[in-house]
């Protein structure tokens, strides 16, 4: 079966000549949808994925039209040739995984967004190392200072119950109960 699927980002605007172009490609169904393609749940794109079946063609207009990013465009193919499903794009004439050339472009753009990725890790974990030695703590900022903290381990000590203790100190019941062994080191915040 030839599938088609066509989405324009607004209300205001008009599907009819993406649907004139994939009729033409002998589209036999024709899943559409208006919404933002910076949205992840679109509806009648997952449809269009549960509906595929080995032997499948999908068809596109254009790939903008599939994909909000390379990324997002690399996971949709993924998911399209491990249901051994061909995809096409009418305008993109290079993004037709039914030919030797367009299967290689594929590769090559999964290639560049996977030595992309492993670059992002690579310095991400370079910068916390970087920040662990200069001493910065990650996590969460601490809902009691550690005045707070011993002051609230010595009340529970005297018998107060630890809800009247969350009450005092304006935090949850758990936060108090975490409290027994708790290191009292302030916690920095850092976004790398």
């Amino acid at each position: 079966m030839i599938v088609g699927y066509a989405r324009v980002s607004t209300d205001g605007q008009s599907l009819d000549a993406q649907l004139d172009e994939l009729k033409q490609a002998g589209c036999e169904r024709v899943f559409q949808e208006k919404i933002s393609g910076t949205r992840s749940d679109r509806q009648e794109l997952a449809k269009v994925m549960a509906k595929l079946d080995e032997g499948d063609i999908l068809i596109v207009s254009r790939l903008d039209r599939l994909a909000r990013s390379s990324r997002d465009l690399l996971n949709i193919l993924h998911e399209v040739a491990a249901k051994r499903v061909t995809f096409r794009s009418i305008h993109d004439v290079w993004a037709d995984t039914s030919t030797a050339h367009g299967q290689l472009m594929v590769t090559v753009l999964a290639g560049l967004a996977e030595f992309e990725r492993s670059l992002i890790r690579a310095r991400t974990s370079e910068g916390r190392a970087r920040a662990m030695r200069d001493g910065v703590r990650f996590g969460r900022k601490p809902k009691l200072t550690a005045h707070q903290r011993q002051e609230a381990l010595r009340r529970r000590e005297n018998g107060e119950t630890t809800t009247a203790l969350a009450r005092s100190f304006n935090v949850s019941h758990s936060t108090i109960c975490r409290l027994k062994g708790q290191p009292s080191k302030q916690t920095i915040e850092v976004n790398l």
